[in-house]
């Protein structure tokens, strides 16, 4: 008999079953003795976090009286899951956190559980659909996520208002925009704008390949010639941008929540931070959109007591967690009943990410032809930044870079 076999159908089970953390569940608790083993990020675990997450845990200990539980830590970084626990899931954490780029190297090693019932619930309730689909896979839910992962635009107040940050092409008019066009992180930003695809539409169809050519293609290209020419664009590499803003040259740039701490020192009064602004291709207004991600709490449906598992994954992802999470670490949550939250919202950095994701994002793609992208996507935007691309050839360039985009992901 098949120990792991029984084992995880019984995770599965407790999930699809309902079985929810926070104090709740469908049915009462059983007595249960267990020790869990809960692995994150070693600074979770620091006392410059308060020690984050053993707090967590014993907060949870106390609202299950029925539970007598010991907990067990490991450190695995949510960047490192996918490589990490597959390695041996049966040895993994019962629960961790993970990025959800790693996310289909976890269920292929069958070492995280699908959620369902009250917890599922949970996470459709209290998320935008954004960060529901960027831990869904064909339609399942395998994990509760607690924080996202992508850009925005920090500007300085004194340079550009309210309005002009709705439209990339209004600020290049009144001040210096620094954006990392040799990027490839952010420079699909402007093909996702002008309604081409990656990977169909919503990014998971690896047989679709990437598709920037055709007349939108090259309406971008010369775009973004036309961008690079600019007097008051410069492009951000190596820190540039940041080091612009410090200095003054730059009165806009574009980045993450981990420059957050820097740039309000640098602008204080003056810190603007909001999702993307539009671009103008053929006179119309043109959405930007960043790539974006999400971080999780996943089961590993090895675990020996799913329902434990599984009510804790719902705690550390819950709205008290994640506010804490945000205070010991500035970890934004992702929660949109936190986004009401007063004291929440007086930050523009949490506002403008939480509006990113939620209005100007795509998710970025994990399928396998996203191995063709990174480079091919770099060394087109270093083409630009050269002016090696122009608008003689820039039917010729773009075409070229279709096809190296998509070299083992075009149907022979």
């Amino acid at each position: 008999m098949n120990f792991k076999k029984i084992i995880a159908s019984s995770v599965t089970a407790a999930l699809l079953l309902g079985v929810t953390g926070c104090g709740t569940s469908e049915t009462q608790e059983e007595q249960i003795t267990a020790t869990i083993t809960v692995w994150s990020p070693a600074e979770d675990q620091s006392e410059d976090s308060g020690k984050w997450l053993q707090a967590q845990c014993e907060a949870f200990d106390e609202e299950h009286e029925n539970w007598d539980l010991t907990f067990e830590y490991g450190v695995c970084s949510e960047g490192d899951a996918g490589t990490t626990i597959p390695q041996d899931p049966s040895a993994a954490g019962d629960v961790y956190m993970f990025a959800n780029d790693q996310l289909q190297a976890l269920i292929d090693a069958q070492a995280i559980a699908k959620l369902g019932g009250n917890t599922l619930d949970q996470v459709k309730a209290n998320n935008s659909k954004t960060v529901v689909d960027s831990v869904s896979i064909d339609g399942s839910v395998y994990g509760v996520p607690f924080t996202t992962n992508t850009w925005f635009m920090y500007y300085d107040t004194s340079v550009f208002s309210s309005d002009d940050v709705k439209s990339l092409d209004a600020m290049l008019e009144k001040g210096k925009v620094a954006f990392p066009l040799s990027n490839s992180w952010y420079n699909s930003s402007f093909f996702l704008a002008n309604g081409l695809t990656m990977f169909g539409e919503d990014g998971t169809d690896n047989d679709a390949g990437i598709q920037y050519g055709g007349e939108a293609g090259i309406d971008v290209v010369n775009y973004l010639v036309d961008l690079v020419a600019n007097k008051n664009f410069a492009n951000d590499a190596d820190g540039s941008g940041i080091a612009g803003m410090r200095n003054g040259t730059y009165g806009a740039f574009f980045s993450g929540s981990w420059d957050a701490a820097s740039v309000k020192e640098i602008l204080g009064d003056n810190l603007g931070a909001v999702q993307l602004p539009t671009i103008t291709i053929d006179g119309e207004a043109k959405q930007l959109k960043s790539f974006a991600g999400s971080k999780a709490i996943g089961v590993n449906p090895n675990s020996e007591y799913p329902e434990v598992a599984v009510a804790l994954a719902s705690y550390l992802g819950s709205d008290q967690a994640q506010k804490s999470h945000y205070e010991a670490r500035n970890i934004i949550p992702c929660s949109l009943n936190l986004l009401e939250d007063e004291t929440l919202a007086s930050d523009p950095v949490l506002v403008a990410q939480n509006d990113t994701i939620n209005n100007t994002a795509f998710i970025q793609p994990t399928v396998a032809g996203m191995s063709n992208y990174w480079k091919a996507a770099e060394v087109f935007g270093l083409s630009l930044i050269s002016k090696e691309i122009n608008h003689t050839n820039a039917s010729e360039k773009l075409e070229a870079f279709v096809a190296s985009l998509n070299a083992s992901t075009i149907a022979e």
